[in-house]
């Protein structure tokens, strides 16, 4: 099993900035993919960004130039950096650690964080 923790959520300012900590622990052998997705009132979770054991990154279109995501291998440990936040950034942020063991691929989530805007 793994454990996902999510941190760094709050209430902040529109334009402000915010940095959001996920990390991984168990069975944390074999975690490639880690990432952020978010989930606003009312609507769907969606991607907001994902990064491999290797460093190679995918954003969500709305949030390229604003969000950087980046991780310590190290430390088992994801950052999610969030700049020039609107109001529309407000939602629930979970973090997401997939581990593959081939054939098999499984996903483990956090609880979420919430983040909340104010304009």
């Amino acid at each position: 099993q793994v454990q996902v923790v999510e941190s760094g959520g709050g209430l902040v300012q529109a334009g402000g900035s915010l940095r959001l900590s996920c990390a991984a622990s168990g069975s944390i052998f074999s975690i490639n993919t880690m990432g952020w997705y978010r989930q606003a009132p009312g609507k769907q979770r969606e991607l907001v960004a994902t990064i491999t054991s290797g460093g190679r990154t995918n954003y969500a279109d709305s949030m390229k130039g604003r969000f950087t995501i980046s991780r310590d291998n190290a430390k088992n440990t994801v950052y999610l950096q969030m700049s020039s936040l609107k109001a529309e950034d407000t939602a629930v942020y979970y973090c997401n650690a997939e581990r593959c063991l081939p054939p098999t691929c499984m996903s483990y989530w956090g609880k979420g964080t919430l983040v909340t805007v104010s304009s």
